[in-house]
């Protein structure tokens, strides 16, 4: 379909009818006039955030009706913005007052104003609820006029929170000299930000209680950045309440660090202070835990002999956890007795249940739970079906066409300027037009949005938006191929199975081109800059900076290598290689020295860490999928769990697959063990790095 530029330069309604008809179809070749209307935008737009001024108007002279034309001037003044004037920014939301880049100005221009101390002009241009920062702006642009503070009114939603920004230390200042900040609203915030472990936030507010607090203040601070110093200097501490807070603390803490360190402190403290029944217990608790993550030879004796009060899902979890590794089938089942109705229901433990029966010639107790886990298309429920030798049970669902919702979709000038903004390579504001556009939908009209999202090669608003019910089984959807960004090939020229790239790749960034960790891991298959660099060294293969991690033919590429050097230390193992690929290699081989004689399933469910769990089970559920998406059938999953040292040798022809099957009475749940959209995986951010949670 072609789109004439007489079209193209009508007025706003007419175009995004013009777009609209456009987006309609799959466009097999792209139109010129949309090529050319993408490229002048995207040169102008640089020209804007890069220069600023009036530069890119003549770069986007024939850009006036184009969607995305308001983008252009916004971005021109963010980068004036410390040269730009009051009525320019008004005159800006003025003409649009809608828009995103709207907001984006009005909020960033007041934090402009705000550096300024031009507080006349920024109570002109404020909004309640652009953040705490803001916030906090306001209320000192309101004592700059002389405004008494009333905490009820203007502190008590700030006073509530752990950490705040340092825009508000000069409001509760000044709040404080006013008398508002008592010693019990001082305290009521130390003890949330101890809670959530905010020394900082404490240090601060220690200043201002009396003399006699301060010091028990200071304690509460070291407990979180120092535990060791603080169980160090725990004993000179005077018995009082608050010292017996900040032991807990520090106890607690040091726990999760050096359970052996912790353990000695602890036999020291409790004869020193009178700890109360709940503080022991989070002690005890703390250390049978972390004694347990560590694998310490009597940990199961410890998490069985907690009191009742002291226990939890996690030890209750640990208990299980320890027992399997021992390979204590009985203590196994004593275990998962034990534990809540709701943890009995997980997966996990209903697979490990049948697993003890089965190891214990409880054969007709077992085979029941594993016909029934069987049934769902789940990490363990794909181990259930390769225990009875049966299909995997994948029940797809494809979403239907309704024509007239897509054209009426198609014609929301948002949704529209969420699809160019993707396609001029603007993914973090594509998410957010996309965001407001589809705010408030029934979940049809978000699937459908998602499907056209599809079909436009933005794969990642259908992994985020099908996330619950009967859309769970739009496998098309929720595991795109996107053969075009060359997976399947990259994954062959590495000597690495694609089903299992595919697994790696929507596990870690759900295909989102831009994810980003903390870690500096960028791109589908989160690769850090230093790593990607040795990766192309090693392969022969140019490299051209971090930012071309962006790329995903680039990412693709260097991904697929990493993951064979990674396969490659493991005897080709895919489940140890997505170990290492999330835990990192000295991680898995630590694991592996202490505890390398165990099964697959039994090893990983020891890994100490949660994160590292939950992302093999994932990825090898994906990998299934994946499979089954590619070639129709799937290589069982303990074919691909081969045992440790054994060599993992890639599906040819004679590989023995297993059938795909719907049976009726299927469970239909997802194959991930934590919830879709990845807490971990932002526009920006993505958590590749495992925490020491267990």
């Amino acid at each position: 379909m072609f789109v004439s530029t007489t079209l193209w330069r009508a007025s706003l309604p007419g175009l995004l009818l013009t777009l609209a008809g456009f987006f309609a179809a799959p466009v097999v070749h792209a139109d010129e006039s949309i090529d050319a209307q993408r490229a002048a935008f995207k040169q102008a737009y640089a020209t804007a955030q890069q220069q600023g001024g009036d530069g890119w108007r003549s770069q986007a002279s024939g850009l006036r009706d184009y969607p995305l034309y308001p983008y252009l001037q916004a971005a021109a003044l963010e980068h004036d913005l410390k040269q730009t004037d009051l009525a320019t920014v008004q005159s800006y939301i003025k003409q649009y007052p809608d828009w995103i880049p709207a907001a984006d100005l009005r909020r960033d221009f007041l934090l402009e104003l705000a550096r300024r101390q031009d507080w006349n002009g920024f109570l002109v241009l404020y909004q309640p609820d652009l953040g705490d920062a803001l916030t906090c702006d306001a209320l000192q642009a309101k004592l700059s006029r002389g405004t008494t503070l009333d905490f009820d009114r203007d502190l008590s939603d700030l006073w509530s929170k752990a950490s705040l920004p340092d825009a508000c230390d000069p409001v509760f200042s000044a709040a404080h000299d006013q008398g508002l900040l008592t010693s019990t609203r001082l305290w009521s915030r130390i003890d949330r930000a101890a809670d959530a472990g905010q020394a900082n936030t404490i240090s601060k507010l220690a200043g201002w209680l009396p003399s006699e607090d301060k010091a028990t203040a200071k304690q509460l601070a070291l407990a979180l950045r120092d535990p060791s110093s603080a169980v160090a200097a725990a004993p000179s501490w005077p018995d009082t309440a608050r010292a017996r807070q900040a032991a807990t603390l520090a106890l607690t803490r040091l726990a999760r660090r050096q359970s052996d360190s912790a353990d000695t402190a602890w036999q020291n403290l409790q004869t020193h202070f009178a700890f109360s029944e709940s503080q022991r217990d989070q002690i005890l608790r703390t250390l049978a835990l972390f004694h347990a993550t560590d694998f310490d030879e009597n940990a199961l004796t410890r998490l069985i002999d907690l009191p009742a009060a002291a226990q939890s899902d996690s030890t209750r979890e640990w208990r299980a956890r320890i027992a399997l590794a021992e390979q204590d089938w009985s203590a196994v089942l004593a275990a998962i007795a034990a534990m809540s109705d709701t943890q009995k229901l997980d997966g996990e433990w209903r697979y490990f249940r049948a697993r003890a029966l089965t190891a214990l010639n409880r054969n007709d107790e077992a085979q029941p739970v594993f016909a029934t886990l069987a049934k769902e298309a789940t990490f363990f429920g794909f181990l259930a079906a390769d225990k009875l030798d049966q299909p995997y049970a994948i029940c797809p669902l494809q979403l239907a066409d309704d024509p007239q919702r897509e054209q009426e979709l198609l014609n929301r000038p948002g949704l529209l300027r969420a699809f160019e903004l993707y396609a001029v390579n603007l993914p973090k504001l594509a998410r957010r037009e996309w965001n407001r556009a589809l705010q408030g939908d029934d979940q049809t009209t978000q699937r459908l949005a998602a499907d056209l999202a599809n079909q436009r090669g933005w794969y990642d608003r259908a992994v985020f938006t099908l996330t619950s019910g009967d859309a769970l089984r739009m496998y098309d959807l929720r595991f795109p191929l996107a053969s075009q960004d060359g997976v399947v090939t990259q994954a062959q020229q590495a000597g690495i199975e694609p089903a299992w790239a595919y697994g790696i790749l929507r596990a870690e960034s759900a295909w989102m081109i831009d994810a980003h960790s903390g870690a500096d891991a960028r791109g589908l298959m989160q690769l850090v800059p230093a790593t990607a660099a040795l990766v192309a060294r090693s392969n022969g293969l140019n490299w051209d900076g971090g930012d071309t991690l962006y790329d995903p033919a680039v990412n693709i590429t260097l991904g697929t290598r990493y993951l064979a050097q990674v396969a490659s230390h493991y005897n080709g193992s895919p489940w140890l290689g997505s170990a290492a690929y999330n835990a990192g290699p000295n991680k898995v081989d630590q694991w592996l020295a202490a505890r390398g004689t165990l099964a697959p399933d039994l090893f990983v469910a020891s890994m100490p860490y949660k994160e590292t769990r939950e992302y093999v089970a994932r990825v090898m559920a994906f990998s299934v999928i994946y499979d089954w998406r590619l070639n129709g059938k799937a290589v069982p999953l303990t074919t691909r769990m081969r045992p440790i040292g054994q060599t993992y040798e890639l599906p040819n022809a004679m590989t023995v697959k297993r059938t795909i099957d719907c049976p009726a009475s299927a469970v239909v749940n997802k194959p991930e063990s934590i919830p879709t959209p990845m807490p971990a995986i932002t526009p920006a951010t993505s958590s590749s790095t495992p925490g020491s949670s267990p």
